[in-house]
């Protein structure tokens, strides 16, 4: 059978393959193709494990490139890719160590054309990715190493990144509290992902995680307003409350559109999906209206601006598809396919390195790639990936 007719095989299997348990998937002789991460792999991923973003004038990596990078190729075993991706990360990033300490963000061309970490401080969501690879890595390869390692940037993570912000209680900053600065604490609602709070919790019980998952949710109610999730919000030490950003007010767009993917993608018993996905409304209301999803709203008054790229619907393919919205999902997956193109046929011009993780995302939890349970442990299909695209 040739690469075309395997893909479309599979593409046409792939309602009935989502519909059953893996066994019975095996018995129908579906597999689920993966060139979305294929084709991402062989524009961004260098030989080296470096994961760099074209689209930037320094032609950066960054911490999160690289801990998307992890997860991804744990989603589809591709144990090479995960060791190069780590080892340039530990390199290039955590001063030859992430025992030691938690990588730089930011790495790229510097002004004189030399190569090097052009922003040293850590960014925590890339930090709690990372950890997370790390230890589901260990669980699913059965790698030791990893389980040690993970525990230790978690350490980090909760040793240089979390605070108990006065009348709220633990929570995870978006860098380190060296840099951060009160009684205005500045936050990121796309940073916490419930489902990798969920796995940490269940790693460090005596942690934080816990306590920041329940944070994050209040977060949420009383940041969205209009049911859209703002980029940044602030915690008021002196009106113990929750406020507009000082530096990019209410606004939600590039940042906040994870928030809506990492709800769909919740464990459908967590206690905070419904909940999350109830103070989320604005997308959902939106396209029920037949507009498109804003690339910029305006979170406390509802007000849009512009349409928002096509990363944008492969991010709210799975918080539809939560929310049983049958009619909008297909609305959005063709806006996918008719910019994605197929595999026979891509379309001449790639997406940008941030839509195509976006798509990566929500189109690989839609195909049944990989889940999460309610405990937020990665649960992977490998048996069911298509042999060209099940690398390991």
């Amino acid at each position: 059978m040739t690469g075309r007719r395997r893909w479309l095989a599979a593409l046409a299997l792939l309602p009935l393959a989502r519909a059953l348990p893996a066994a019975a998937q095996q018995a129908t002789g579906a597999c689920l193709p993966a060139t979305d991460w294929t084709s991402f792999a062989a524009r961004h991923l260098q030989p080296d494990g470096r994961i760099v973003d074209f689209d930037t004038k320094q032609q950066q990596s960054t911490s999160e490139g690289q801990s998307y990078g992890l997860f991804f190729s744990l989603v589809h075993n591709d144990k090479a890719a995960f060791a190069r991706i780590l080892d340039w990360t530990e390199s290039n990033l955590a001063g030859g160590s992430l025992a030691k300490r938690l990588p730089a963000w930011q790495w790229g061309r510097k002004p004189d054309d030399s190569w090097g970490v052009l922003d040293d401080n850590p960014a925590a969501d890339s930090d709690l990715w990372i950890a997370y690879s790390l230890l589901e890595a260990a669980r699913l390869w059965n790698e030791p190493r990893y389980q040690v390692l993970g525990r230790a940037v978690l350490a980090h993570v909760a040793a240089e990144e979390v605070i108990a912000l006065p009348g709220l209680g633990r929570m995870l900053l978006p860098w380190p509290r060296s840099v951060a600065k009160g009684p205005l604490w500045r936050l990121n609602p796309s940073y916490l992902p419930l489902q990798l709070l969920r796995r940490c919790q269940q790693q460090d019980g005596a942690g934080p995680w816990g306590e920041i998952a329940d944070n994050a949710v209040r977060m949420t109610a009383a940041t969205a307003p209009q049911g859209f999730a703002p980029d940044w919000c602030a915690w008021s030490e002196k009106e113990q409350a929750f406020v507009a950003d000082p530096e990019k007010g209410a606004v939600g767009s590039y940042d906040a559109i994870r928030t809506y993917l990492w709800a769909g993608m919740l464990n459908a018993a967590d206690p905070a999906r419904m909940p999350l996905l109830k103070s989320l409304y604005g997308p959902r209301r939106t396209l029920e209206q037949q507009k498109p999803m804003p690339e910029f709203v305006d979170t406390d008054t509802g007000v849009m601006r512009g349409t928002g790229p096509v990363g944008f619907s492969g991010a709210l393919l799975p918080y539809l598809k939560a929310q049983g919205l049958a009619s909008l999902l297909d609305v959005q997956l063709a806006r996918v396919r008719a910019r994605v193109g197929s595999p026979a046929q891509p379309t001449p011009t790639p997406l940008p390195y941030y839509e195509r993780m976006l798509l990566l995302f929500g189109q690989a939890w839609l195909d049944g790639r990989f889940a999460f349970s309610q405990t937020g442990q990665l649960q992977t299909h490998w048996r069911l990936l298509c042999p060209s695209t099940q690398l390991a």
